[in-house]
């Protein structure tokens, strides 16, 4: 499976502990990220990542472009709801494309593990019929 992964910058922390944790899960997965997010979980877990731009630098837009086209079977994308900055990637575009290609997605930690558990169990292998 193809899994996606993006923070805002007061979620990195917690998207690099998420990885920590679950990396016995996503080692068997796909794993790419937007530059930053995918530096910081590719040093704390040493977890393959392909990378695309930083967020704000059109990182947020070439995932789009991956979920516009399919070939994303999750998205993991911890926001901040409090305090998003201007700079940092907007969710509505990415929900948006997610909700057009019946892709799962997650905003926050407890959905972030639900989806990697049924991830781990096969739940998500309906995927592989829609692409």
């Amino acid at each position: 499976m193809n899994v996606a992964l993006i923070a805002h910058d007061a979620k990195k922390k917690l998207m690099e502990n998420f990885a920590i944790a679950y990396r016995h899960i996503l080692m068997k997965h796909t794993l790419y990220a937007t530059g930053t997010t995918g530096r910081l979980v590719e040093e704390a877990t040493n977890l393959n990542i392909y990378k695309y731009l930083a967020g704000h630098l059109g990182g947020a837009q070439q995932l789009g472009a991956q979920i516009a086209h399919n070939q994303v079977d999750m998205v993991i994308f911890l926001r901040d709801p409090v305090s998003q900055k201007p700079h940092e990637p907007d969710l509505g575009s990415i929900e948006r494309l997610c909700d057009i290609h019946n892709i799962p997605i997650a905003t926050n930690l407890a959905t972030a593990e639900l989806l990697v558990k049924a991830l781990e169990r096969g739940d998500l292998s309906w995927r592989e019929v829609m692409r």
